[in-house]
């Protein structure tokens, strides 16, 4: 996913409970996009600034996570408690991230349409592509035909 730019579609701060023993809540600068989620340091956001609002480029990518839409299973709506709304991520092979943001950000919810939106677009691919198979094989098995009723 990391192409040379990419089209933001949302962009702000969210906190991401951290792997280690005291699960910390860490600041990340978060990038919603059509493929995925992009994660990056807050300090690294900050060297980024000067660049376009709608577009990031991948300069440290050892730095940057990605949660790409293809691997996530779900977005799960824990709770609302406060002024945050708790959220995990559940990825294809089952790791959970957590994440926290205040309620009005609304990251879980446009997480989950876009994550909707792209699954959409894989199976109407899947079908077209199914479908221009099938069309194939009958305009291939129609030539047979053709030919042998020919011979």
């Amino acid at each position: 996913m990391l192409e040379s730019s990419v089209k933001v579609l949302k962009e702000g701060l969210m906190e991401k409970r951290s792997d280690g023993l005291l699960q910390l809540w860490k600041k990340k600068r978060c990038f919603l996009t059509e493929e995925g989620l992009l994660l990056h340091p807050p300090k690294q956001h900050d060297q980024q600034q000067h660049q376009n609002r709608h577009q990031i480029t991948a300069s440290e990518p050892g730095k940057i996570k990605e949660l790409l839409f293809s691997n996530m299973k779900t977005v799960d709506c824990v709770e609302r408690k406060g002024k945050y709304v708790y959220f995990t991520v559940v990825m294809a092979e089952g790791k959970e991230i957590d994440f926290r943001c205040p309620q009005e950000e609304g990251w879980n919810a446009e997480i989950t349409l876009q994550m909707v939106q792209y699954k959409n677009r894989q199976a109407i691919l899947a079908v077209k592509s199914t479908r221009q198979k099938q069309q194939h094989l009958i305009v291939a098995h129609g030539h047979n035909i053709i030919k042998n009723s020919l011979a």
